[in-house]
């Protein structure tokens, strides 16, 4: 046998599905703000398998259940998910041949749900009325009661979700530091279910690392802050109407907010001046950065991520003129051109 046919013989479905993500590029992007040149460090996670950081998450948790005999072939997959979960379990699933079914709330992006169904999977839509993402979560769980042969990833409590960030996109984040001579003192991430913040985290402290971690959220829409729904924003992704069990408060640092037009404005910069075409929620994680290192100072090392493309978000307000007002970060903020390492 050659080498080549040892080597694809010894690799499973997971294996070969997990060659096509991670190992992402770390940017380091330049900027000037206030007058001062500074640098932040950001995961470029759209070079993954479906162009968002959720399908590390995702395809841990189905590892995870295969190693314990909580799916079995030909099992249907259902989730909860306001988009990027949704297209990465669509995705994944199919490849390892499963039925894939995604409730999701019907005022995301049409783009989200045409991605998804263009992967084979089922989406249905759950309004307002119905619950929202709360009770798009709830039929998801009925569904499973109803039928036989169905998997939940349940990925805002599954404790693979921060596993599959503290073994992977953290050690990246690391060694990748290590190429620009840097070490993390601060890593600022939006929560949609919190596996980044907490995981990344989680690695980033080990040795009794004195790091910053602090978990990020719509201005607009306080969930963390308050513990429920109030309000409404724009950034897709974060936020979902509740705490996910998954999130320890006590174990994070202060939470930051963005307002979404805030968030809406960078990520058209980092488009339009850099070339790196991401979404809504990197715009304000990269908004969020800024804000983090301009209390540390200059010379601090802030790391976030850029969590998707700007491909699901095509036919909402980022691509339109955002108004300007005067208490937002990114019209004070000049792109640099960045360096990368992978």
């Amino acid at each position: 046998m050659t080498e080549p046919q040892a080597v694809a013989t010894c690799l499973n479905p997971v294996d070969s599905l997990e060659a096509l993500m991670g190992v992402t590029p770390l940017l380091e992007i330049r900027l000037r703000y206030r007058g001062r040149v500074r640098r932040l460090y950001a995961k470029y996670e759209l070079m993954n398998m479906t162009g968002s950081i959720k399908d590390r998450m995702a395809v841990h948790i189905l590892r995870r259940a295969y190693e314990c005999g909580d799916i079995r072939p030909g099992d249907t997959i259902v989730e909860a998910s306001s988009g990027n979960t949704g297209i990465s379990f669509a995705a994944i699933g199919r490849a390892l041949g499963h039925p894939v079914r995604i409730y999701m709330p019907n005022w995301m992006s049409r783009e989200r749900v045409q991605l998804i169904e263009s992967l084979g999977a089922t989406v249905v839509p759950v309004s307002a009325d119905a619950g929202g993402f709360c009770g798009a979560i709830a039929m998801a769980q009925q569904f499973a009661e109803e039928h036989e042969r169905v998997f939940l990833p349940h990925q805002f409590t599954h404790p693979a979700n921060v596993e599959a960030h503290r073994t992977s996109t953290g050690p990246e984040i690391k060694a990748q530091l290590a190429l620009f001579d840097r070490q993390a003192d601060a890593f600022v991430a939006g929560v949609g279910t919190g596996g980044t913040v907490m995981g990344v985290g989680q690695y980033l402290r080990q040795g009794g690392r004195p790091v910053r971690v602090h978990p990020l959220e719509p201005a607009n829409s306080p969930t963390l802050r308050t513990g429920h729904k109030v309000g409404r924003h724009r950034i897709q992704g974060i936020s979902d109407e509740f705490i996910p069990s998954i999130v320890d408060l006590e174990q994070l640092d202060a939470v930051v907010d963005v307002w979404d037009g805030d968030a809406i404005l960078m990520a058209q910069s980092l488009c339009r001046r850099l070339g790196l075409a991401v979404g809504i929620s990197s715009g304000a994680n990269v908004v969020g950065a800024i804000r983090v290192l301009d209390e540390l100072g200059d010379d601090a090392t802030v790391v976030t991520v850029l969590p998707d493309s700007n491909k699901k978000y095509l036919s909402t307000d980022l691509c339109h003129e955002e108004p300007v007002r005067d208490d937002y970060i990114t019209p004070q903020v000049e792109l640099l051109p960045f360096r990368a390492v992978r």
